[in-house]
C-alpha cells in the first residue's frame, strides 16, 4: 500500500490524525522536499522532529528522487506499506499526480490523505476563493532566461474581474550549468523567490509587454509563511508591496481583480502601513 499523506502549512502538527495513523503503521516514510517545504523543512533539525513524532525514520526524497527515481519509492510499496508525506495537500503539484498513475498501474493500492495547502488556505486573505482564476507560477530570471508565458494568464483573469494566486519559485538541489556541462552535478545554494522580487519582475514583464494587464497601483497582497504562527499578510498596490519586509519564506503573491464589499473589508484588516512594513501581522 502506498500512502499520500498532506501535512499541511505550517509544522509537523498540522497532519490529520488519519495521515498520523497512516504514518505510523507504515514500514517505510518518505517526504517531498521539492515542491514546497516546511517551516521545519528550512531548519536543520527539520527530520528529527518528525521522526521525534513519528516514531520512525524519514528519508528525505528531494527532485532527484520524486522526479527521476520513483520507481525506488514505488518498489518499497509494492512489498510493504509505505508513506509519502507531501506538504499542503497530495494533488497540490502534477508530480504527485504522476506518482499515483504509476502505482496503479503497478497494481499497488493508494490510498490519500488530504490536507490543506495554499490552494485554499489563500482564503485568509479575505478574497474569495470562487473569484480566483487560473493559479501561476513566477519563475526566477536569469540573464539569459526571462519567461513571461503568465503574463496572459495574468491578463485573462483580471479582464474576467478574477484574482490571480501567483506561486513563487523554490529552487532546492538545483544543477548548476556548469555542472551539467561537465557531466557531474554540482548544485547552486538553496533560494525562495520573495513577494518583492516577484513584483520587480512581474513590473519588467508588464514593462516590456506594454499591455496594461496591471500596474504599480494594482491592489495585491502578499502572504508570508501561510499557515504558520506568525504569517504575515499586507494588502496593497504593487508599489506599496515592494517596500514591504515579509521575513523568511515562503512567500506567495495574489493580484487581486473586481473586489466585492465583503472582500474588501477583509482587506483593510491587512491595509499596508509603515507600521507593518516590519514585523508579524
Amino acid at each position: 500500500m502506498l500512502y499520500i499523506v498532506g501535512l499541511g502549512l505550517g509544522d509537523e502538527k498540522d497532519i490529520t490524525l488519519r495521515g498520523l495513523e497512516a504514518v505510523k503503521k507504515c514500514d517505510k516514510i518518505f517526504i517531498e522536499a521539492y515542491t514546497s517545504l516546511l517551516s521545519f523543512g528550512i531548519s536543520s533539525d527539520g527530520l528529527s522532529t518528525l521522526e521525534k513524532l513519528y516514531g520512525k525514520p524519514v528519508t528525505l526524497a528531494d527532485r532527484e528522487t520524486v522526479e527521476e527515481r520513483a520507481d525506488q519509492i514505488l518498489t518499497a510499496a509494492a512489498a510493504s506499506d509505505v508513506a509519502f508525506l507531501v506538504v499542503g495537500d497530495p494533488f497540490g503539484a502534477t508530480t504527485h499526480t504522476d506518482i499515483v498513475v504509476r502505482a496503479k498501474k503497478l497494481g499497488i493500492d493508494v490510498k490519500v490523505v488530504h490536507n490543506a495547502s495554499v490552494m485554499n488556505a489563500v482564503g485568509a486573505c479575505g478574497l474569495q476563493l470562487y473569484h480566483y482564476g487560473e493559479t501561476v507560477s513566477i519563475p526566477f530570471f536569469s540573464n539569459t532566461w526571462r519567461p513571461d508565458s503568465f503574463y496572459e494568464k495574468i491578463q485573462k483573469n483580471r479582464a474576467l474581474g478574477l484574482h490571480s494566486l501567483c506561486l513563487l519559485d523554490i529552487r532546492v538541489k538545483e544543477p548548476t550549468l556548469e555542472s551539467l556541462c561537465r557531466g557531474k552535478k554540482q548544485y547552486e545554494p538553496p533560494r525562495y523567490m520573495s513577494i518583492n522580487t516577484a513584483i520587480e519582475q512581474l513590473l519588467e514583464v508588464e514593462h516590456n509587454r506594454g499591455e496594461s494587464a496591471y500596474n504599480e497601483d494594482t491592489m495585491c497582497v502578499g502572504l508570508a509563511r501561510l499557515g504558520s504562527e506568525d504569517q504575515k499578510i499586507v494588502s496593497g498596490t504593487m508599489r506599496q508591496l515592494r517596500s514591504v519586509d515579509f521575513g523568511a519564506p515562503l512567500h506567495s503573491l495574489v493580484i487581486a481583480g473586481k473586489t466585492h464589499p465583503a472582500e474588501e473589508e477583509m482587506l483593510d484588516f491587512y491595509r499596508h502601513s509603515e507600521e507593518n512594513n516590519h514585523g508579524t501581522v
